[in-house]
């Protein structure tokens, strides 16, 4: 799956050499074993000197009995020069040659080797930074429904944590998986050329092997998964204390919140000790069965040269058996490699849930252009989230220029209602245009470059006081950063800091008070320039002495636009063009401070709440 999703398109150049060089390894070790025989036959005498030479032009490398015939010949070629050598040399003479060309013979196999581990580095690497990438664009192109249902600490889980368990068991096993097949392939087919009889006997023994050594591998999977869910449990659970600390401090449950984690971190414990238990068992298993294999072969092989039912020789059985012990280790590396692929696919798996998950707020195929020259409309919109609904027939025109005040209690839908207008939700029922024009045949990015938020909880980022001003701006300039603070009132205090524009805020702006932080989202929104301001309920957790600054900035900033203001404080819309009662999911009144208050309706009695207090 990895390979074709990620590996073939990208990085083909690099997986072709890493894959020559595997190759070219393993063909170049058996070579260098090759010099078992001759040794054992010539020098130890195990048979007689070899004296003819076979002529090469007898070989019909044209038909199959003449390849079939090429490994006798290249070994009894072999042999006769290196009987040759003795015979005019010397035999330590020809064991020094030898050594020179096992050392010769080497060197080229460890060059190929680590040749076939360079190329594959950069494709290793590369492969997990386009998944963190894939990861991280995917995120930000989800709708906010997604995050609703998800937890953050799970999210972050999974782009840390998961996207490093591919990192460390998937992709550091893609030498093994693609070095190991190579030379599994290559000594399996010498072996069948020394002896297929007996290479017949060893494929015979060694799947009861991997049978077993794979069903403990799919119950390692399945516990990764479970542990890596865990995991972004217990993540979940840090996020979750770290933004709530100062309620936890408050209400004392220290104690409770920590009981909670070291239940899950204990949980979390017992888990990884079962996969860490079954991923230590894949060696000594390999092992152990491996050993099992030999003793097996050794038997049947010896079996057949005692009993002459074979061509094979006893020096030709113990370059096998040097092959087939080549063969182990290749075989335990894979099960091993497997085994680090199966705890690495369950992290895969809990990645695909996020790269796989399909966002709802879609471009259309042929995006039209929009323009705001006249008027919002939403005709007869309803919403829900799950089953109940959030937002019913709801008709409202929003006029170039106005200002058009929400009002009503809290979870009457006033926050989703203005979420729709950037389609960050799509409506179930009903349309929103905009110069009637239907927002869902648009460019989304087109749509939201008409709109700029200023939110109740100010959002900032971990960076510089310029930075957040001109966010997402790429090529801004200071003197346009220091105009949109100074329209925000944020200049006063900007100044006074301690490198100025470019202080660094801390994370969520941590370092500014709360009218300051506000200020300095006002001063975004001014940079941005939007025809549409959307502000939801901004003065709302303000003092009273930053509340007046604030709504100093918010009146230079809604001079001249078209805003959709979501109010709390009846006080600061009182002048505005149209206000809307909203109530049970429906817009119940509507009109100017002094017709609704003459209607003597829902917001004459918010007003009236709001003057006694």
């Amino acid at each position: 799956m990895l390979v074709q999703r990620f590996i073939a398109p990208k990085y083909k150049g690099l997986l072709s050499l890493a894959v020559f060089f595997n190759i070219l390894s393993a063909l170049l070790n058996l070579v260098a074993f090759s010099l078992v025989m001759p040794i054992l036959n010539i020098l130890f005498q195990i048979e007689g000197r070899v004296t003819t030479f076979i002529p090469w032009s007898t070989l019909d490398l044209a038909s199959q009995e003449g390849w079939r015939q090429l490994p006798q010949v290249l070994s009894h070629n072999f042999g006769y020069a290196v009987s040759n050598m003795i015979e005019t040399k010397g035999g330590s003479y020809t064991l020094i040659v030898l050594g020179v060309y096992l050392v010769l013979m080497t060197m080229l196999k460890v060059g190929a080797t680590y040749l076939g581990g360079f190329f594959l580095i950069p494709m290793r690497t590369g492969v997990v930074r386009d998944l963190r990438n894939m990861m991280n664009r995917k995120i930000l192109s989800l709708p906010l429904a997604f995050f609703s249902e998800e937890r953050k600490g799970d999210v972050l889980a999974r782009i840390t944590g998961d996207v490093g368990e591919v990192e460390n068991s998937v992709m550091s096993s893609l030498d093994l998986l693609l070095k190991n097949p190579i030379l599994i392939t290559v000594y399996l087919g010498s072996m069948f050329i020394i002896s297929w009889e007996l290479t017949l006997f060893v494929i015979f023994v060694l799947p009861i092997a991997g049978f077993i050594m794979g069903r403990v591998g799919k119950s390692l999977k399945r516990t990764s998964l479970e542990a890596q869910n865990q995991s972004g449990e217990l993540i979940s659970q840090v996020e979750e204390t770290l933004g709530g600390l100062r309620i936890v401090k408050a209400f004392t449950a220290e104690e409770y919140v920590a009981r909670r984690f070291e239940t899950l971190n204990e949980k979390l414990r017992r888990t990884v000790i079962g996969v860490g238990r079954r991923q230590l068992l894949a060696h000594p298993m390999s092992e152990f069965l491996g050993t099992i294999a030999i003793v097996i072969v050794l038997w049947y092989g010896g079996s057949l040269i005692l009993a002459q039912s074979s061509e094979i020789t006893a020096s030709t059985f113990i370059y096998y058996l040097v092959i087939f012990y080549s063969l182990i280790n290749p075989l335990k590396e894979l099960s091993k490699g497997l085994y680090a692929i199966r705890r690495g696919m369950a992290s895969m798996e809990r990645v695909d849930r996020i790269l796989k998950a399909e966002s709802t707020i879609l471009d259309p195929e042929y995006p039209m252009p929009v323009t705001f020259q006249d008027a919002i409309e939403l005709h007869h919109v309803s919403f829900r989230y799950a089953e109940e609904w959030v937002l019913r027939d709801v008709n409202l025109k929003i006029r170039k220029g106005q200002t058009v005040a929400l009002v009503g209690h809290s979870g009457s839908g006033k926050t989703t209602l203005v979420d729709l207008i950037p389609r960050f939700y799509d409506v179930v029922e009903g349309s929103i245009t905009i110069d009637g024009v239907d927002i869902r045949d648009v460019a989304v990015q087109d749509l939201r470059h008409l709109m700029g938020n200023v939110n109740q909880d100010p959002i900032l980022f971990n960076g510089s006081v310029f930075d957040n001003i001109a966010f997402g701006i790429e090529d801004a300039t200071e003197e346009a950063v220091r105009r949109a603070a100074e329209v925000a009132h944020a200049d006063e205090f900007i100044d006074v800091l301690p490198d100025g524009y470019q202080t660094n805020i801390g994370d969520r702006g941590g370092k500014l008070s709360g009218g300051q932080r506000q200020r300095l989202s006002i001063a975004r929104a001014v940079y941005k320039n939007p025809p549409i301001l959307i502000l939801d309920e901004a003065t709302s957790a303000l003092d009273t002495k930053s509340e007046r600054l604030v709504q100093s900035a918010l009146d230079r900033l809604m001079t001249g636009r078209t805003t959709i203001v979501i109010a709390h404080r009846l006080s600061t819309i009182v002048h505005a063009d149209l206000i809307c009662v909203v109530d049970g999911g429906r817009i119940v009144e509507q009109g100017t401070h002094e017709e609704l208050l003459a209607l003597n309706g829902h917001y004459a009695k918010l007003h009236a709440i709001q003057v006694k207090a």
